[in-house]
């Protein structure tokens, strides 16, 4: 995370900016699962209707896979995202404060405390 922001600790508001809309589009970790979920139990629906009804299984893996990462946080398609370079919302707001930051947004804030982005800045600038 660190280097990605020391990347843009001198480019331009407008580079800065930039990034700043790609991450605004970047899935996590919890869009990226939901989606594959419904996919995966939608076409093992189909499977089923269509081609032979042992396809049941895919739906009710997926699904138990879905309610399992909803009570527990973890599932096991959620190393392979990982492993994928899917990051979570949290490293992706990280992200996005340390290059506000880095922008100035925050300038005349007066905030009292300092922010995390403040300090992977800090970190970045090492």
């Amino acid at each position: 995370m660190v280097e990605r922001v020391r990347r843009y600790r001198h480019a331009s508001q407008q580079t800065i900016s930039d990034r700043l809309d790609e991450l605004d589009r970047e899935w996590d970790t919890e869009r990226t699962l939901e989606a594959n979920a419904a996919t995966l139990a939608f076409a093992g629906c189909v499977l089923v209707a269509t081609v032979d009804r042992r396809w049941i299984y895919l739906p009710i893996a997926v699904t138990t896979f879905l309610f399992q990462h909803a009570v527990q946080g973890w599932c096991p398609p959620l190393p392979i995202l990982r492993s994928l370079s899917v990051r979570t919302m949290r490293e992706i707001d990280e992200e996005r404060m340390a290059l506000k930051t880095i922008r100035g947004d925050f300038a005349h804030a007066g905030l009292q405390h300092e922010t995390d982005a403040e300090s992977l800045l800090r970190m970045a600038e090492t």
